[in-house]
């Protein structure tokens, strides 16, 4: 059984840092293992989902701990009373700050929707940039589409992102997942961080070492 680490819990929600690769539950994958189900058999009571994330992202991810508090906390989300902060590693070099004000259209339907994310440049590291997003609407796949609109694709991402990139992260740095992580989530009452995964840690610190040596060496 896959280990889940568990960063809140209280009478009505639990939050933990989902890992890479793992779907919330079976309606999202064909998979053995689901972060719903693996839950529900650590605390020994059924959980209820109440909002995405991609399979291959990792970070918070909240559950209902009854039917009653999974309703109120959709409501929330509904309401746009939460806030979530990602951190994504993207090619290209993206301003400081930037809102995308791009509309995006669901997968059945030919009509975009309203869609917003602010953007925010942590640090430059050669042709890949290491950004916080912070979606203030909740489309599909809103962030990775909104930064493969501004030409700064996530690595990793094999829908939205390009090939040669994926490859190098793949062979020189081991990185074999979506370079997405939900930091944090916040809500009146809640706040929740999640640690960075040691393979975006570690992938993260060879690049700024790599930056560092190019900066220092002579010219």
């Amino acid at each position: 059984m896959q280990d889940i680490e568990f960063l809140y819990r209280d009478d009505d929600v639990v939050a933990i840092n989902k890992p890479s690769g793992l779907a919330v539950h079976r309606g999202w994958a064909d998979d053995d293992a689901f972060a719903m189900t693996l839950v529900r058999d650590a605390l020994g009571q059924w959980v209820y989902p109440v909002h995405r994330l991609d399979r291959g992202a990792s970070g918070v991810l909240l559950f209902g701990l009854s039917k009653e508090s999974a309703r109120a906390l959709c409501e929330r989300f509904e309401r746009r009373e939460v806030q979530k902060t990602y951190l994504a590693l993207v090619r290209g070099a993206p301003p400081p700050e930037l809102l995308i004000d791009h509309p995006l259209k669901p997968d059945n339907s030919d009509e975009p929707q309203a869609a917003t994310t602010n953007v925010r440049l942590l640090s430059q590291l050669g042709r890949y940039a290491w950004v916080e997003a912070r979606p203030h609407t909740g489309r599909l796949h809103q962030i990775r589409r909104h930064l493969k609109h501004i030409s700064c694709p996530i690595i990793g991402d094999v829908k939205y992102g390009k090939g040669e990139h994926n490859r190098l992260f793949r062979e020189r740095y081991a990185l074999h997942r979506l370079a997405l992580h939900a930091s944090r989530l916040q809500l009146p009452g809640l706040d929740v961080h999640a640690p960075l995964p040691a393979e975006l840690a570690n992938t993260l610190e060879q690049l700024r070492q790599s930056e560092q040596e190019r900066s220092t060496s002579p010219q």
